[in-house]
C-alpha cells in the first residue's frame, strides 16, 4: 500500500531485458507480492521506485498497470523499453524518443472505404467523470517538460512526438509509411497506450521514454540493436529519476 508521506514512481517495461539494467543500478530488491508479475522496489531519497515487468502486448500491459496502481498508488508511471522508428522520424538506432501522445493504432474497424478509428464508431475506450478517450491517449506534459529539461542539462538528444501502440508490429516499409502518415507518428511499440490509458483511469500521470532498437522497414532483425536501445533508455531514465 502507498505510504502517504513518501512519493512513489512506477517504472514499467514489457520485458526483463528492458528494465533489469535500470533496476540493478539503484539497486532494487524483489518485492514480496501476491501479484503475478516480477516487481522490485528501491528507495531513492524520499521516493520509492517500483519496477515492474508487464509482459508483452496490450493485455499484459493494461493488467500489470492496473495491478501496480491498485497496490502501490504511484504518483507517476514511466513506460520505458524499445521502439521501432518510422521513416521520416529522423531517429537513429540508439536514439531516445519521448511520447506526447500514445495512440491505439490498430483498434478500430477495417471498412470498405478504409480503416476507421473508435471515434467514427462512437465507441470510447474511456468515458468517465467527464474524460472521454478514443484512440489517442495524452501523456503528462509537465512530466515530459521535466524530461526535456534533464535532457538539455545532460546533453542528451530526446526526440518528442506521437507514439503508436500496435498489436501487430509493422514488418514492411509500406506499413510503416502508412501508419506514420496516418497518425503523424515517430515510432511504434506494443504496450505504451495501454499503460497510459490505465494510468488515466487511476488519475495518475504517465510519461513514456523509449530507445530506438530498429527502423520500421522490411523486417531484418540482423539490423536491430536492442542492447543499444536498452542502454540509452536505462541511462536516461536513471538520470531522470534522480532529478524528479
Amino acid at each position: 500500500m502507498r505510504n502517504p508521506t513518501m512519493a512513489s514512481i512506477a517504472v514499467l517495461a514489457a520485458t526483463g531485458r528492458e528494465i533489469s539494467p535500470l533496476a540493478a543500478s539503484f539497486p532494487a530488491r524483489p518485492e514480496p507480492s501476491p501479484l503475478p508479475w516480477d516487481i522490485s522496489t528501491a528507495l531513492l531519497g524520499s521516493k520509492r521506485v517500483i519496477f515492474a515487468v508487464t509482459g508483452v502486448g496490450i493485455a499484459n500491459a493494461a493488467a500489470a498497470t492496473a495491478a501496480v496502481n491498485h497496490r502501490y498508488a504511484p504518483d507517476l508511471c514511466i513506460v520505458t523499453g524499445c521502439a521501432g522508428a518510422y521513416p521520416g522520424s529522423e531517429l537513429a538506432i540508439g536514439d531516445l524518443a519521448l511520447a506526447t501522445t500514445e495512440v491505439f493504432a490498430d483498434t478500430g474497424v477495417a471498412a470498405p472505404e478504409g480503416w476507421r478509428d473508435l471515434r467514427s464508431m462512437g465507441l470510447p475506450l474511456q468515458d468517465r467523470n467527464g474524460v472521454v478517450l478514443y484512440n489517442d491517449i495524452p501523456l503528462c506534459p509537465r512530466a515530459a517538460e521535466m524530461a526535456l529539461c534533464v535532457a538539455r542539462h545532460t546533453g542528451v538528444s530526446l526526440r518528442r512526438g506521437v507514439f503508436l501502440t500496435v498489436s501487430t508490429c509493422s514488418g514492411t516499409s509500406c506499413r510503416g509509411e502508412e501508419l506514420s502518415a496516418r497518425f503523424g507518428a515517430i515510432c511504434e511499440n506494443m504496450e505504451g497506450a495501454a499503460v497510459a490509458l490505465t494510468a488515466a483511469r487511476f488519475g495518475v500521470d504517465c510519461l513514456e521514454i523509449r530507445g530506438i532498437s530498429n527502423h520500421v522497414e522490411d523486417r531484418d532483425i540482423s539490423r536491430w540493436d536492442i542492447s543499444s536501445a536498452v542502454a540509452a533508455s536505462s541511462d536516461f531514465v536513471e538520470r531522470l529519476l534522480q532529478e524528479l
